[in-house]
């Protein structure tokens, strides 16, 4: 069997938005990201950098047929998501509670890990929770 792939680390999580003012607000104001510089691509967008964690905002473009997740409806722990670590989940689900952005709360039954689950303005599942240092126990 051949060797894996020299990967060290996760760059960033690229995001298309159909609301990219709102969601830039949103991360930045609510979780905590700041803007960075971005090449002067051909399209609209953002990126944002916090945590230890690059985001790059895509502007949507219809006539591309690009797919965006509906902004409503359910909050579900099994659909596409990022996951953010957090030493203090009260401290997270107050701050939520204080900008306005319903979350579900989960918990793990076999490692008892606490989760919460919430959407940025164009629907993305975002979920933060404490979970065990090792690699090997995956958060979702």
């Amino acid at each position: 069997m051949p060797a894996p792939l020299p990967i060290s680390a996760l760059n960033h999580v690229a995001l298309v938005t159909r609301r990219l003012d709102a969601s830039k607000q949103f991360y930045c104001q609510a979780l905590g990201f700041q803007e960075v510089p971005r090449p002067n691509f051909k399209f609209t967008g953002a990126w944002l950098y916090g945590h230890g964690l690059c985001i790059h905002l895509l502007g949507h473009d219809q006539s591309a047929g690009e797919v965006t997740v509906p902004p409503g409806g359910e909050i579900r722990t099994r659909d596409y998501h990022m996951a953010l670590h957090t030493n203090d989940l009260p401290a997270v689900e107050r701050l939520l509670q204080e900008h306005g952005i319903p979350f579900r709360r989960n918990q793990q039954a076999d490692t008892g890990v606490q989760q919460l689950f919430f959407r940025d303005p164009d629907g993305f599942h975002i979920e933060v929770g404490t979970y065990p240092s090792s690699s090997k126990n995956g958060s979702s």
